[in-house]
């Protein structure tokens, strides 16, 4: 099996109604980590892994830290959203990503898994910028959309 689809991670929602995710206070580190197209990914996954992770120079295992852009509720639909992510000076191939949430929980770290973004086809850079292109922060856009 592969990265097939976007997915919101099924722990997640569980999660969001356990108050373990805040997304609009700088108190929760969200990261994304790149996948080859051998990696098994969808709204089953729990857990960042470091199975089937993309690797090379210019790309750290685990991924990077998101900046996100807060929260807002229009039209009765609440959202959330991040800013473009680029890696530099790297080498890679990638079919799909994971959004994790690193924050303690009850003082040891978390890898909860938020979402997976396919990709729809291997992207790949070559010894330069590879660059995750977050839709706009809107209510019919947003990464994170709760109706």
């Amino acid at each position: 099996m592969a990265i097939t689809t976007n997915a919101i991670c099924n722990t997640f929602k569980k999660e969001l109604l356990q108050g373990k995710h805040d997304f609009d206070t700088s108190s929760d580190t969200y990261k994304l980590a790149m996948y080859t197209s051998a990696a098994t990914l969808g709204a089953s996954t729990e857990n960042y892994a470091t199975t089937n992770e993309v690797s090379s120079s210019g790309y750290t295992a685990g991924g990077s830290a998101l900046v996100n852009q807060g929260v807002k509720v229009s039209s009765a639909i609440a959202i959330t959203n991040f800013a473009n992510l680029s890696f530099t000076a790297v080498t890679l191939s990638a079919q799909g990503a994971l959004i994790y949430n690193t924050t303690t929980d009850g003082g040891t770290g978390t890898t909860d898994a938020v979402c997976v973004l396919d990709f729809g086809g291997v992207k790949t850079a070559t010894a330069g910028t590879f660059t995750i292109q977050f839709p706009a922060f809107t209510t019919s856009a947003a990464i994170l959309r709760i109706a």
